[in-house]
């Protein structure tokens, strides 16, 4: 059953039957992985970063497999030795795992950057960038496997984003060519593809863009994979008012056939700190997106709903960074989304966060307050939420920092006190004021301050800052902001 399914139909239960069992409670599940992985951070080690070093993922079920592709981004605590520098790597980071929860690094998609990428890149931003590769996105088009990607130069417009094909996941990858360039002359900046295959229309779209100019969604001719019209590089989909301060990038489009609407993922803010997922919706793929109040995405408005955003559970030192997501669908009809995460407090380390993603009865999504995918599904009774609860309200970033590029300024890598959500107790009593829907295992609740919020998605899941599995809840708010719920104890 289907996360939607879940929540909009009325499911038979069976679960229910066994009123006369104990209630639920905790019970000890031992963590898969440490979060700091600052002992295996040389180049010898990286046959163990299944979990680590993992930022700006696309991920897809291709085969046998979840394969996962991601930027060549790598946490150094320490200068390489000699061995190190002498061993043969690439160019975007390769992972597949069978369960979403144990991931094998593979190994590197490219052997080198494509030539025709670091001269566009350094013709147009003074010999500067084209120093590694970004933001892969993985498709499949008939018996081949379509790899997206660009390179860049640092805080410049100066980008070229390719395409290579396979006839495997693992490669090895042909290069096909330039999809979009980009440079001060134009408008937009040609990183973050995110490509569908429209199923409605059969039309492919590639949506894309960075903190200059906004994002933007271009058609491609579904035979190449390239432009449908060469040259063209699409029109605006999203936008904020101080680009040049106030990031926004990473698109990400998904399309729900439940709801027939097209989902556009967005990360706003800097990535090392107060980066955070937002999402609006359209009912086409290339455009007319709106937000949780009705606001077009190509306003110069603050988006909702809000999805993740720094956040700290007790007993846990925190992440940030919490951006630059993909979606997908998993065997059994789950939604996920992965995303980047960065051990707080230093924001170094980075980490695969795989949460689960539900959509709600108005059509919007909210997604897992814990990062990880390897909980059956249950079902739970109203006398299984009597007890004590941590939860977290997710709201967007309030310190007005300094910025350049999107990006924080020298000394700015680490949270201010109001950036980092916090978590605060909550106490579900018998016959309290709250109520449980058991046939849709939907919670109602007032929260502390006194708002009350309808239907919380109640699921299993893994509580990993106090390794038990538990039962949590994830949902919107009246304004758009995620409410997060973890049951202690």
């Amino acid at each position: 059953m289907n996360s939607i399914t879940r929540l909009l139909a009325v499911p038979v239960l069976c679960l229910l039957a066994g009123c006369g069992a104990p209630a639920f409670s905790p019970t000890p599940s031992p963590n898969p992985w440490a979060d700091d992985y600052s002992a295996i951070t040389g180049m010898d080690h990286y046959k163990e970063w299944g979990t680590y070093n993992v930022h700006d993922p696309s991920c897809r079920k291709l085969g046998d497999y979840y394969y996962m592709y991601s930027t060549d981004a790598i946490f150094h605590n320490r200068r390489p030795t000699e061995s190190e520098r002498a061993m043969k790597t690439g160019f975007v980071q390769v992972r597949r795992s069978k369960d979403l929860v144990q991931w094998e690094f593979v190994g590197w998609a490219f052997p080198e950057i494509p030539k025709e990428a670091v001269e566009w890149v350094r013709a147009n931003a003074d010999g500067h960038g084209a120093v590694n590769i970004w933001a892969p996105y993985i498709i499949p088009y008939g018996d081949k496997y379509r790899l997206y990607y660009c390179v860049s130069a640092f805080g410049r417009k100066a980008s070229y984003l390719g395409l290579a094909e396979a006839s495997s996941p693992e490669g090895p990858w042909t290069q096909v060519g330039c999809v979009a360039r980009t440079n001060d002359a134009t408008p937009m900046n040609a990183i973050d593809p995110s490509v569908i295959d429209d199923p409605e229309t059969g039309r492919w779209w590639m949506h894309y863009g960075s903190y200059f100019g906004g994002l933007y969604c271009v058609e491609l001719n579904p035979e190449t994979g390239l432009t449908l019209r060469p040259g063209d590089l699409g029109h605006l989909t999203a936008r904020r008012a101080n680009y040049r301060k106030d990031n926004l990038e990473a698109p990400e489009i998904f399309f729900l056939p439940e709801t027939r609407q097209y989902y556009l993922f967005t990360s706003y803010d800097p990535l090392m700190t107060t980066y955070n997922v937002r999402v609006g919706r359209s009912a086409m793929a290339p455009d007319d997106f709106t937000d949780f109040t009705g606001q077009a995405l190509r306003d110069t408005t603050n988006n909702f709903p809000i999805l993740t955003a720094p956040y700290r559970f007790a007993g846990h030192p925190g992440w940030a960074g919490t951006g630059h997501c993909c979606v997908f669908q998993a065997d059994g009809g789950r939604y996920f989304m992965a995303h980047q995460a960065r051990l707080s407090p230093q924001n170094q380390q980075m980490v695969l966060h795989v949460r689960q993603l539900f959509f709600l009865p108005n059509g919007w999504c909210a997604v897992s307050p814990e990062r990880y995918a390897g909980t059956p599904e249950r079902t739970f009774r109203t006398r299984d939420l009597v007890g004590d609860w941590e939860i977290i309200r997710v709201r967007e970033p309030l310190h007005e920092r300094q910025t350049e590029a999107g990006q924080v300024l020298h000394g700015e890598g680490e949270l201010q006190g109001e950036e980092c959500n916090v978590s605060t107790l909550l106490t579900l009593v018998e016959n309290g004021s709250w109520s449980f829907d058991e046939k849709r295992q939907a919670l109602t609740v007032s929260l502390p301050g006194g708002e009350t919020v309808t239907d919380l998605v109640v699921f299993a899941g893994h509580d990993w800052e106090k390794e038990q599995d538990t039962v949590l809840f994830t949902g919107l708010d009246s304004h758009g902001r995620s409410v997060w719920g973890k049951r202690v104890k």
